[in-house]
């Protein structure tokens, strides 16, 4: 009798729930620690080269965020095959979440000079909070059927989202700004991501069931072999799945492009179209409240429309954003001379953010659902650990291109290369066919199946 993956349960809407709130949790690493508040600090206080357009500290910052990005890929999906085979995955998400809080509570003691001790505790937090994605992304397929993962992977980053909304709460109302004259507040933004990730993430492993069974240990194997030998075994059978390759390849462009938005947006807003604190924060709340609404919605669209469909949407989205920031000056005089009007480039900015937002979830989210579509259960972590590479490599070679282009260029001008890499990823995905992919999926399971 075929099994085939239409045949996997809806998980309880509470289990669905806990594991969406890991979503929640993490959003107060990514965005005070990586997006909004300590990359501003880092590069403009702690740093401090304002001689040099901060040159030196957006490099390092780019540095810092690429070697955590290279553990990632050389660990994950080692960790993925071994967790496949142990069924550890809840533990490996435990410990992976345990070493973010500790590394982001500790950076309350990195002081203006101390760039050492800064990039330190950035690449261990953020190595921790990257694999940690990679380690909740691979329940996803035992969540239900795959005509539900687009909803239930759009309502984890939607919820997300809401989660960095409540977050950062706390930063704008007692913390204040991330300004030297600031600095004694705005170095408890560490502790309290810290503890806002903690306590929101705990439900996760309340109600989330460890997925499948643990199988013996042939004699004279240990997890570690066995993790590399089913990693190997996945290389080799990679020709079922070509479009499952294809895709990565896509999503390798449109991550390095997305990671560097992720890292470099509220620097670049601070350093190129230089904003009021006012439209930092208004910013913030934009983007956030957009980005929840554009994980939602194209979760519960991608389900009609198709996942492949719906992720080449939001890369034309991002194209277009990231090419509206760039031209945020020419586009700002254009309106002045074509309506007599008095715009300000940061109000304008702020407006080009609503697309960045209704793109970041999104994008994200559709590629996690497609990965979830042709993934076979029993694989589910090896091959969301290779989704995970793929992230991660291309957050190696995003932030590092930029960070290297803009000591050259400049960060105004480096930005051209993140719209290249939206169009690069729309591009290959051009070639992939999500029903063959699907299928490929449901071949191998229902063979596996047979054969246990």
């Amino acid at each position: 009798m075929k099994r085939f993956r239409s045949d996997t349960p809806r998980a309880s809407k509470k289990e669905i729930f806990g594991w969406a709130m890991f979503d929640f949790a993490n959003q107060s690493y990514t965005l005070l620690i990586i997006t909004v508040i300590f990359p501003v600090l880092f590069t403009t206080v702690i740093v401090g080269d304002a001689e040099q357009d901060y040159r030196l500290g957006n490099l390092l910052w780019s540095v810092a965020l690429a070697a955590s990005y290279f553990l990632v890929v050389i660990s994950g999906p080692v960790f993925g095959a071994i967790m496949d085979f142990s069924a550890l995955k809840k533990t490996f998400l435990f410990y992976s979440y345990l070493l973010t809080i500790i590394s982001t509570t500790l950076l309350y003691f990195v002081e203006p000079g101390l760039v050492v001790l800064g990039v330190t505790l950035i690449v261990i937090s953020n190595f921790a909070y990257a694999i940690g994605e990679n380690f909740i992304a691979s329940f996803l397929p035992s969540l239900g059927p795959p005509s539900d993962l687009g909803k239930i992977s759009g309502f984890g980053w939607s919820l997300g989202y809401i989660g960095g909304l409540a977050s950062a709460g706390f930063v704008i109302l007692f913390l204040g700004e991330p300004v030297a004259d600031n600095f004694d507040r705005i170095r408890w933004v560490g502790p309290w991501a810290a503890l806002f990730f903690m306590l929101a993430a705990i439900p996760t492993f309340v109600w989330v069931k460890e997925p499948g069974a643990r199988k013996t240990l042939p004699k004279g194997e240990s997890f570690t072999s066995i993790g590399f030998k089913r990693l190997g075994d996945t290389f080799k059978m990679v020709s079922q799945f070509k479009d499952l390759v294809v895709f990565l390849i896509s999503v390798f462009f449109a991550m390095a492009g997305i990671y560097i938005v992720i890292s470099f947006a509220f620097i670049y807003g601070d350093q190129v179209v230089r904003w009021d604190e006012a439209v930092r924060v208004l910013m913030f709340v934009i983007v956030q409240i957009t980005a929840a609404i554009g994980a939602f919605s194209f979760g519960l669209i991608q389900d009609k429309i198709g996942a492949k469909l719906t992720y080449n949407i939001t890369l034309g989205l991002w194209f277009l954003g990231v090419m509206g920031i760039w031209a945020v000056a020419d586009i700002t005089d254009w309106l002045n001379l074509t309506f007599s009007t008095d715009f300000e480039a940061q109000y304008v900015f702020l407006y080009i953010g609503v697309i960045a937002g209704l793109s970041l979830g999104s994008s994200q989210s559709a590629s996690r659902a497609l990965v979830g579509l042709f993934t076979p259960e029993q694989k589910s972590a090896e091959f969301f650990g290779f989704w995970g590479l793929s992230n991660k490599i291309a957050g190696v070679f995003g932030i590092i291109g930029l960070g290297l282009l803009q000591t050259q260029f400049g960060l105004h001008m480096s930005v051209l290369f993140c719209a290249f890499l939206f169009l690069i990823a729309i591009i290959i995905c051009l070639f992939v066919n999500e029903k063959r992919g699907e299928n490929a999926a449901d071949e191998f399971q229902d063979v596996h199946h047979q054969s246990s």
